[in-house]
């Protein structure tokens, strides 16, 4: 009687509609959970392939315009991408040159600005596909009988020297036994370690973030703001098992790779010593192993 009198039967009224209506929106909203990451994942593993694709017709289209083109055009003998047994054989060979006092260049150039003189004095009328090459590590003997351009996935400091062979690193072109890599996105983590050059699964989880949102106004700064919030919780956990890993591992992590999407690799930069980007799809596991196949490829330039 009170409550109608003060008018309030009518607004717990309302109260239980919109509590039953939430709820309603609850069981909906979690039923599409699973197929929400199944969007997200489609969608990623479609951009990835967009990415394959764009860079296959980028090729092509070079390769048609060098074909129609003036028949002295330089271009390299050849490409290749390097990993595992075939790398260890490639920089075996480069190891086993041997050359008089100063026969050997090696050279580390970072960028196409500018090219060492002892790297265009060597290369002569092919110096150009150097810089094409960059960055890169460039090798040549004063014979020429080696004339080849390394991109490893971790470059040294600029440098160029000659001496009686090639001054190579195996920590340029794969992992250590100190190395730990991670791989982040906005949602999903995943962390491993090396052993004796094998890749070992230490751990991982997804988070569930939504998706794009298409519509306009108020609706999409909400859920944009939403997303936002959830993105910041997953790094928030990201962050959190990195550090535990750290703080319980013997070696300290004193060699910690950070692979992922560009939009949050800024947030790791600190705390790694090297960070790239990556396409990699899949559960935690799967997308860890793709993302280090990925970055540990070493491409090879024959000049």
């Amino acid at each position: 009687m009170l409550d109608e009198l003060l008018g309030r039967a009518e607004l717990k009224a309302r109260i239980a509609e919109l509590e039953d209506e939430r709820d309603a929106l609850e069981g909906r909203l979690s039923g599409e959970s699973d197929r929400r990451k199944e969007a997200v994942r489609a969608r990623q593993e479609a951009e990835a392939e967009v990415n394959r694709l764009e860079d296959r017709i980028e090729e092509l289209e070079d390769r048609v315009e060098r074909l129609s083109g003036d028949d002295d055009v330089l271009d390299y003998r050849g490409t290749e991408d390097l990993r595992g047994d075939r790398l260890r054989e490639i920089l075996h060979r480069l190891d086993s040159v041997s050359t008089g006092p100063e026969g050997a260049l090696t050279a580390v150039v970072p960028d196409d600005r500018s090219l060492p003189a002892a790297v265009e004095g060597s290369f002569d009328e092919r110096a150009p596909l150097v810089r094409r090459a960059t960055p890169c590590l460039a090798l040549t003997d004063d014979a020429g009988l080696v004339s080849v351009a390394l991109s490893p996935p971790r470059l040294p400091d600029a440098f160029d020297d000659w001496a009686d062979s090639f001054s190579l690193d195996e920590a340029w072109f794969a992992p250590t036994a100190e190395t730990v890599v991670a791989l982040v996105r906005a949602d999903l983590f995943a962390l491993g370690r090396y052993d004796d050059g094998e890749l070992v699964y230490e751990t991982g989880f997804e988070s569930d973030v939504k998706s794009a949102h298409s519509k306009g106004g108020f609706s999409q700064s909400r859920f944009e703001r939403i997303r936002e919030g959830q993105i910041d919780d997953h790094l928030d956990e990201c962050r959190e098992a990195l550090d535990e890993y750290v703080a319980g591992d013997a070696e300290g992590a004193s060699d910690l790779v950070v692979l992922g999407e560009r939009a949050v690799l800024g947030e790791f930069r600190e705390r790694a010593s090297q960070t790239a980007t990556v396409d990699a799809t899949g559960d935690p596991e799967a997308a860890l192993r793709t993302a280090s196949r990925e970055f540990w490829t070493t491409r090879l330039y024959r000049l």
